[in-house]
Parts: structure tokens; C-alpha cells; sequence
């Protein structure tokens, strides 16, 4: 069975808005197990991005500007992703919506949605009134994501690769461990890494300044307190 984890990054929520992709990311498992096979894209959105999807992933306009359109790169994701693999994704209504939105504009078939598996929903079956953001259940599951300080497709679908075997029941499911990956206390715990190094995430092209972590991790201070205001005015 093969099955493709995914995940996107866009200049905003809506693709309906004015709103494009800029980054996809993939990762390649055949019968739950990593190929190391993955595809990973940036593309120009041909418009301007706005500063709060800037704070997530770092990805600005000069960056942008030299990457492919969409249509450049559309055959190449379709072939990768093949007719019938099912597509793993977190939050799977998002980058679907984004994704069939962009084959629309340029008159392809768009993507089944019953193809879609939604690791979100799986989360909260499995641990209901749990948070099921990706990093809460990286941490939950011991799973290493210190290199996540900005959102990244390629680096969110391996993440999600293993946080998915891990809903799925775990080890036996062919997770392999890093045997130096050792908790910060020294103790017997191991934190959980996808197959061998070299099959794992490329650094990033772009380098991100302190100014940019600052600024991203300002975005996410207001969006907590954003939640906590709306939390205790619907109470």
C-alpha cells in the first residue's frame, strides 16, 4: 500500500481570497514503512506576501520570486502522488482545498477528497479533548521537532510521517530509532526519528535571522492570547 504524507504552505487561508501555495512537501511510505522517497517544492505565488503567513514560514517575496509557478511544477506533483495514493495530511481540508483550488485554475482534475486521510481527525478519536497540533503530539509522542522554530512543508510531512505510524500503533509499524537521541535527562527514552539520516529533511536554502524568529514567535504569542480571550468570552 503506498501512501503519500503531505503537507503546504500558502500566503494565506483561503485560496478563493487571492490566497496561492507556496511550498509542498512530501514524503513516500509504502506499507506504513519511509522509502526515503519524498518530493518537495517552492513556488512563486506571483503576489505579494502578507507579513502574518511570513512570520509562519519565513518565506518572503525575494526568496519567492525565483522559485516555478505552480503550473511549471503541477505535473511533476500529479506523477508523484500518483491516481489512487492515499494522501495523509494534517488538517487535510486546508491543503486540499488549496491544492484542488490550484489544479482548477489550470482546468486539471482536481483531487478526490475521499483520498485524503486527516491525521487531525485521527488524533482526536484517538485522544479526545487532547490538543492534536502537530507539536503537541510530537511531544506527546517523544518525537523530535526542535528544528521546527518556522513552519515547512517538507519538514512538517516528515514530522507528520512519524507522528501518523505512531496513531497507527507505533514501533511495530517499522518505526526505527536514533539510538543517540537520548532524553535530555539521560534517561532510557529515546525520541523517534524517520529511517536513516540520509533519508531525511535538507537544511533549508534560506537562512532565517534572529529578527524573524522574534517576529514569529510574537505572531504566536497573539494568537494564544487571541484563543484565551476568545475561550473566556465564550464561557
Amino acid at each position: 500500500m503506498r501512501e503519500i504524507v503531505l503537507d503546504t504552505e500558502t500566503t494565506g487561508l483561503d485560496p478563493y481570497a487571492d490566497h496561492r501555495l507556496v511550498e509542498i512537501g512530501c514524503i513516500e511510505l509504502i506499507n506504513h514503512m519511509p522509502t526515503g522517497r519524498q518530493y518537495h517544492q517552492y513556488i512563486n505565488p506571483q503576489r505579494p506576501m502578507p507579513i502574518e503567513a511570513f512570520n509562519v514560514h519565513g518565506l518572503g517575496d525575494e526568496f519567492l520570486k525565483d522559485q516555478p509557478v505552480f503550473a511549471e511544477v503541477a505535473d511533476d506533483f500529479l506523477e508523484f502522488i500518483g491516481d489512487d495514493s492515499i494522501l495523509v495530511i494534517h488538517n487535510a481540508a486546508f491543503d486540499m482545498k488549496f491544492l484542488n483550488a490550484e489544479l482548477e485554475w489550470l482546468d486539471k482534475p482536481r483531487i478526490a477528497m475521499d483520498r485524503a486521510l486527516d491525521t487531525v481527525q485521527m488524533a482526536r478519536k484517538k485522544f479526545p479533548g487532547s490538543p492534536v497540533s502537530l507539536d503537541a503530539l510530537c511531544r506527546r509522542f517523544k518525537i523530535d521537532n526542535s528544528n521546527r522554530t518556522l513552519h515547512g512543508a517538507l519538514l512538517d510531512s516528515d514530522l507528520l510521517a512519524l507522528v501518523y505510524l505512531e496513531l497507527l500503533g507505533g514501533r511495530q509499524h517499522g518505526l526505527s530509532l536514533d539510538p543517540n537521541a537520548q532524553n535530555a535527562d539521560g534517561g532510557g527514552d529515546t525520541k523517534r526519528v524517520l529511517g536513516p539520516k540520509s533519508n531525511r529533511l535538507e537544511p533549508r536554502p534560506h537562512v532565517i535571522s534572529d529578527a524573524e524568529l522574534a517576529a514569529h514567535q510574537a505572531y504566536i504569542e497573539t494568537k494564544v492570547k487571541e484563543a484565551l480571550w476568545l475561550k473566556k468570552n465564550e464561557a
